[in-house]
């Protein structure tokens, strides 16, 4: 049985003060950058450099903060490498445990629908492109939402309070925009 939404909330709270208290502040956003230099580092070896004082990459992204992406790459089992994996498969494992996905939940929302169609290239497409973007504007502010919004409001940080509130200031009018039409 899903949970509702207040039990939800509770339960992803209750993980991100242990995450906060017990390791460190969540954060994924920043893995996709140590994927791409892995993958990057199987093709051409140069990239991630390791000498007698550490790690360094010829890249200035992989080399700042004195090379600690660069050490990621070169030995990504790493917590957070780790716990991004573990949460894709932890979805996976939801979904299979619950019986999979049922029919209406493979189609596009009905929200979806009426305002685009039903057209599953369309709308992965758009997600992909979506997805895209989002990730893009994480590493240009420095991390994603689950890092600077919600590890950083659990810390009481006032620039996890400034992000929300522009989050939500530009998600709002971009949702009233796209989804003209109610379902």
């Amino acid at each position: 049985m899903p949970l509702n939404w207040k039990s939800g909330g509770v339960l992803l709270g209750v993980v991100f003060f242990l995450a906060v208290a017990l390791v460190k502040p969540i954060g994924v956003s920043t893995q996709f950058v140590i994927l791409d230099g892995i993958l990057w580092n199987a093709v051409d070896p140069s990239v991630v450099e390791q000498s007698a004082e550490g790690y360094s990459s010829p890249n200035a992204y992989l080399d700042k903060s004195g090379g600690k992406y660069a050490k990621s790459v070169a030995n990504p089992l790493n917590y957070s490498f780790v716990f991004v994996l573990a949460m894709m498969l932890g979805a996976f494992l939801s979904t299979l445990a619950r019986g999979g996905l049922s029919p209406e939940e493979r189609r596009a929302p009905a929200l979806w629908r009426q305002n685009y169609g039903n057209n599953p290239w369309a709308r992965n497409a758009t997600a992909f492109l979506g997805g895209f973007i989002v990730l893009y504007g994480a590493r240009l502010a420095g991390g994603c939402t689950s890092g600077h919004m919600m590890s950083g409001m659990m810390q009481t940080a006032l620039a996890g309070y400034i992000f929300a509130a522009g989050a939500f200031a530009a998600a709002i009018p971009t949702a009233m925009l796209l989804y003209r039409k109610e379902a």
